[in-house]
């Protein structure tokens, strides 16, 4: 396979590596896959179409430049000739020219693309034939090591020693379960690895990956890349509960869940044999798309759009494709094929969902004046404890004794409600007499009068009741109408989870532009024609799908899979575009190591704790951050990994991170979504005041940002750098704007965090330089030197100073949050001590890793 390690040359040219990225950037669009959309009807994305003769012209003629039509239009100095285009607005340059004519003395050789072939375990290099000059790692055991070092060694550069183990502690613990060490812990480690550093090391490791934490933090990924929400979107944006899919994943993940299965249950546990109810949750994954309860909206436009995204959805979390395109035409630079996309969009097409809501409640958890309206669409499970059981039972109990009560005794006034009905009938002028409002009158002629739970019935019911001598009836129909409230209200107590379910089958056409009134040709469901076909012998459905996602022949899925996983310890992926393994898509860094861990991860079972362990007990990892002028020069975004990986935390771990170092965090896990700190307006102003944010209280102010309300139109305001949760995202989105540090410096949860923080140093520590040093350690887990903590000191004497001369700002600044604050203490030096810890949490140190 080739190798992005030492750049192309005369002599060892890959088309993959060098001449496919020039071709498909500047040639493809016209030239390419998309037969609809070629121009002059030639194509450059094959052999076959570059040699096709054209009236006695060929595009490129290997090994012959003055024949090569495309080098000739390349070199041309006419503007009606040359290529590319000038209104493309692309031209190539010198470099990109003397590739490709090189190409074409060579032979002009293309390779199918890298990322289409089943991988292979390639060899791992020897570390004994590596010119070290770290003596440690030649005697590295992980095959990761083997592959980075001999990528930096061919470039000229040589790994970085190891991160102490202050460093070390501090970047797994976050990397594997999202909250920062304790100085204990951080104590033990050091101690541990004087006496024995590779013991230390994977007892670290181990215990990490058995700790809650880890299920929890892994878990904000995939739901990133699920777009999980607590609401469906749109202007409306009503709740939703599929919150018991998104427990799903955190114990999947802590249950150490095989990958494959991981996959299977969430594509298709309802087809599995005898599905488990947490079979069916997981199907959720694909019911987390958004959901358009608007008035006007056209259903099956609506049922179109969330096939649409399941298909996409699915494409890029496991084929790492972008397939969007697809539904309108041919992708331009992939050999996909609008057919491909209604293949499989036949595959998710066979659930009974209406395309719109068709269960609505509300509750009023907050206030009599306001309702939280639920929306949701079929199918759909309950989930309810057993607790609601028990409560549901006791109250359909009761609905039926007052049912039982009522048709006891119905015969009493039956014949005397029907023969008043029937003489309105009779005599229409008796309506205007004895019924006041008008829809009441109508229900007079429209009444089932035979059936007496029929709504116009019900109506005439609620009247005839009214009048003298029959209230004694009207009790007994009040009192079912009183047991259904009160079971209603129980219902709507338990989780609705929306899951898929193959119970509506469908032909599937393709839509002509995307259309869904526009239907063209009947396809059948399948997947993409390139790549290997689905599984002989079993129905062609989503359980076809996911045994061939995870079987050895398909390309794609456990190279993406692990790529996401190096990303996610390492800041970027071995490929760049995580979202894009297609041909306009970044080339892997090192495509040896890649295969090596896609093949490792299949064979092992699909052991997701096991190659996590191998990437973070790798020395490629555990190099120290630290950069110097050599690697910025030879590798500036340091994809060869000559150091260790170094970047701004994600906004949710640091939230977590200032929650667990000021003692407020509190570990409950799993439940319904909690509303912590946010500004007041958010949700209004979104909303045009229909929307209400009622904040939490108590222990959910200071739970784990996994469990905070995601409400679809606008994301948690203390997250800024997150996706959307519209569609699926498996790409960080990491920042250091100006609303960072606004954020950070201001909100309540930071600024409370600071004060709680203070608190308790002022309360342990005696005096302020071991308060000083105490807060730096448990953040950095490194102690302060002199200079340090003569700033920091510094900083506490002048806050001590402002605060003194105005006590009532920092009453104000106390006053942050709900937490108690201890009116023992003094203000302006619990204010005082605010700011030092505020500055602390907010050192570039720790808001790195």
């Amino acid at each position: 396979m080739f190798s992005l390690l030492a750049v192309g040359s005369a002599a060892d040219l890959s088309f993959n590596r060098d001449i496919r990225p020039i071709l498909s950037e500047n040639c493809y669009y016209c030239h390419g896959f998309d037969s609809n959309h070629r121009k002059a009807k030639l194509r450059l994305d094959s052999l076959e179409g570059a040699t096709e003769d054209h009236d006695g012209t060929k595009a490129i003629v290997p090994r012959d430049l003055a024949k090569s039509a495309v080098w000739q239009r390349i070199i041309s100095d006419d503007s009606d000739e040359v290529m590319p285009p000038p209104d493309t607005h692309k031209k190539l340059t010198a470099e990109q020219k003397e590739l490709l004519k090189k190409w074409i003395e060579q032979g002009a050789k293309y390779e199918a693309h890298w990322a289409f072939v089943a991988p292979i375990r390639p060899a791992v290099p020897r570390l004994a034939d590596l010119k070290f000059q770290a003596k440690d790692w030649k005697t590295s055991e992980n095959p990761i090591d083997a592959f980075i070092a001999q990528g930096l060694i061919t470039a000229g550069l040589q790994p970085s020693s190891e991160a102490t183990p202050e460093a070390l502690i501090r970047r797994m613990t976050l990397d594997l379960t999202g909250l920062p060490p304790t100085l204990a812990e951080v104590d033990s480690f050091i101690a541990d690895s004087n006496r024995d550093p590779k013991s230390a090391i994977q007892n670290l490791v181990d215990r990490l990956l058995k700790s809650p934490r880890y299920g929890e933090h892994m878990a904000m990924a995939w739901l990133d890349a699920a777009r999980y929400a607590d609401t469906n979107g749109f202007q409306g944006d009503a709740y939703r509960m599929n919150w018991p899919w998104r427990d799903w994943v955190v114990n999947a993940y802590n249950d150490n869940m095989p990958f494959d299965r991981f996959t299977t249950e969430q594509l298709a546990g309802d087809l599995l044999e005898k599905p488990t109810n947490d079979q069916m949750v997981a199907t959720a994954f694909n019911r987390n798309h958004a959901l358009n309860a608007e008035g006007g909206t056209i259903p099956e436009e609506n049922r179109t759009k969330n096939v649409f995204d399941r298909v996409e959805t699915t494409s890029g979390v496991w084929l790492g494709m972008t397939m969007q395109c697809c539904q309108c035409h041919d992708h331009k630079f992939d050999p996909l094929k609008q057919s491909d996309y209604y293949g499989m969009y036949a595959l998710f097409n066979q659930i009974s969902e209406p395309g719109g809501v068709d269960k609505r409640f509300g509750k009023k958890p907050y206030s009599d004046d306001y309702d939280k309206l639920y929306a949701i669409e079929s199918p759909y499970i309950t989930m309810p404890s057993g607790k609601q059981e028990d409560e549901l039972k006791a109250a359909a109990k009761v609905r039926e004794t007052a049912i039982a009560d009522f048709n006891a005794r119905k015969q009493e006034f039956i014949p005397a409600f029907t023969a008043w009905v029937e003489e309105m009938r009779a005599k229409p002028v008796l309506i205007e007499e004895r019924i006041s409002g008008e829809l009441d009158r109508r229900a007079v002629s429209s009444a089932k009068i035979d059936n007496l739970f029929d709504g116009n019935t019900q109506r005439l019911l609620e009247i005839y009741f009214k009048l003298e001598g029959n209230a004694k009836w009207a009790d007994l129909k009040h009192a079912i109408d009183k047991a259904r409230i009160a079971e209603d209200g129980v219902t709507q107590t338990i989780p609705h989870v929306m899951v898929m379910r193959d119970d509506k089958p469908r032909e599937t056409h393709i839509l002509l532009r995307g259309n869904y009134e526009t239907p063209g040709d009947k396809v059948e469901p399948c997947v993409p024609a390139f790549l290997p076909t689905l599984p002989a012998g079993v129905k062609t459905n989503r359980l076809a799908l996911a045994k061939w996602l995870v079987s050895p022949e398909q390309p794609l899925m456990s190279r993406v899979t692990v790529n996401r996983f190096w990303q996610q310890f390492f800041g970027h992926g071995l490929v760049k575009t995580p979202d894009d393994f297609g041909m306009q898509g970044a080339l892997p860094s090192h495509p040896e190591l890649l295969d090596w861990l896609a093949v490792e991860f299949r064979e092992s079972g699909w052991d997701v704790k096991k190659m996590i362990r191998l990437i973070v007990t790798s020395k490629a990892y555990r190099q120290s951050s630290v950069v110097t002028a050599e690697m910025l020069a030879k590798d500036p975004e340091n994809a060869l990994l000559a150091h260790g990986p170094r970047y701004r935390l994600d906004s949710r771990v640091l939230r977590d991170q200032a929650l667990a170092l000021s003692g407020l965090l509190v570990e409950q896990r799993g439940g319904a979504a909690v509303m912590p700190y946010q500004p007041p307006g958010i949700w209004e102003e979104m909303s045009f005041g229909k929307n209400r944010y009622f904040q939490g209280k108590g222990d959910e102010l200071h739970r784990r940002s996994l469990y905070t309300f995601w409400r679809r139109s606008v994301a948690p305001t203390m997250f800024f750098d997150v996706p959307a949760r519209q569609v699926c995202s498996v790409k960080p989105q990491r920042t250091s704007t100006p609303l960072q540090a606004l954020t950070m410096l201001n909100d309540t949860t930071f600024v409370e965090a600071a004060r709680a923080w203070a608190e308790s140093l002022t309360q342990t520590e005696k005096d302020d330089t071991a308060r000083i040093t105490k807060a730096f350690h448990a953040a950095t887990t490194r102690a302060p030197d002199a200079r340090e903590v003569s700033a920091m000191n510094r900083l506490l004497q002048k806050a001590r100073e402002h605060f003194n001369k105005n006590e009532s700002e920092a009453k104000k600044l106390l006053s942050n949050g709900d937490s108690r604050v201890n009116e023992k203490l003094p203000a302006a030096e619990q204010a005082a001590w605010t700011t030092v810890c505020l500055m602390i949490l907010n050192l570039d140190e720790t808001l790195n890793k």
